[in-house]
């Protein structure tokens, strides 16, 4: 079993036994392809089965050691989940990993844009433009339904139901759930269906609601630039992209009463812990709360 062949079989045991995106499972490819370019090119270890822990510690000081701490973790953590692999299919009984701790990362808060900030982002769009109404409608579904990216530019047509304002959503590992549709992103979505079905349709793209010039669907990088030439408009100094509309959206629910497990059901979190960073209260929360109850106010 070479290096190749053992990195192919993982690929396919992240994709069919774990469900995991195709994203996720490029990431592990990259970190893991970090870690044989450094094999092959020292000349070691023709095989991972005869790989030691010392090899590993040195490949992380000589290598890793000089990136981000996050880098660091990820490339440990893909590592990790290789060689338990390997125990699991039964070519190695230990794993050379075991001993190795990943950094402790710092817990960095998520950008937040407040209600205003939302209502401006919104606003900022020429509703004249060819673009202006399906722009628009992309940062109300975004801010009003907390999806992924991945799943805005997935959504199909056919898995909106209007009538019990429900969309369907395919999540990470071909997960499906269902989230709910507020009425002002259900009208925007109709007002854009109207100026939609009058353009050009790629009959491949026929049931993906948000598409190009083309009739074709949208890419990630295209909804990052939607959203950062409209932030540009309203000169906020806040660094955002789609992610930050579905931290604002969990951020608000939570600032108004919604419980965490009705929002992690929503947000499609595996686990609440994952949701429990929503839990976080800004500076002028903090001030209202001493007031309100501190003996010494």
């Amino acid at each position: 079993m070479d290096w190749e062949s053992s990195f192919e079989d993982f690929k396919n045991y992240l994709k069919l036994e774990r469900g995991l995106s195709i994203n996720s499972i490029k990431s592990y490819e990259y970190d893991l392809n970090l870690f044989k370019n450094y094999i092959e090119s020292n000349h070691i270890l023709k095989t991972p089965i005869n790989c030691k822990s010392d090899t590993l510690k040195d490949y992380l000081y000589n290598y890793l050691s000089n990136k981000k701490s996050r880098s660091q973790a990820r490339g440990i953590s893909a590592l990790k989940s290789y060689f338990n692999y390997l125990i699991f299919e039964g070519h190695i009984q230990k794993s050379p990993m075991s001993d190795i701790e990943s950094p402790k990362l710092e817990k960095k808060l998520p950008e937040v844009l407040t209600e205003t900030e939302i209502i401006k982002l919104i606003e900022s769009f020429d509703l004249n433009d060819n673009f202006g109404q399906r722009n628009r409608t992309i940062i109300e579904v975004l801010y009003g339904t907390g999806i992924r990216v991945s799943e805005l530019i997935n959504m199909k047509l056919s898995n909106i139901l209007f009538k019990e304002n429900i969309i369907k959503i395919l999540g990470k590992g071909n997960k499906e759930r269902f989230v709910p549709l507020g009425n002002i992103a259900s009208n925007e979505i109709n007002k854009y269906l109207k100026i939609r079905n009058r353009n050009i349709i790629d009959s491949k793209f026929s049931d993906i609601l948000f598409l190009n010039r083309y009739g074709r669907g949208l890419t990630r990088s295209m909804i990052f630039k939607i959203i950062s030439d409209s932030f540009k408009k309203i000169t906020l100094d806040k660094k955002i992209s789609p992610h930050t509309l579905r931290h604002s959206f969990a951020t608000h629910l939570l600032k108004n009463g919604a419980d965490l497990r009705t929002i992690q059901l929503i947000l499609g979190h595996e686990s609440i812990t994952t949701t429990e960073i929503y839990t976080h209260l800004d500076i002028n929360d903090l001030d209202d709360v001493l007031k309100k109850f501190h003996p010494r106010k």
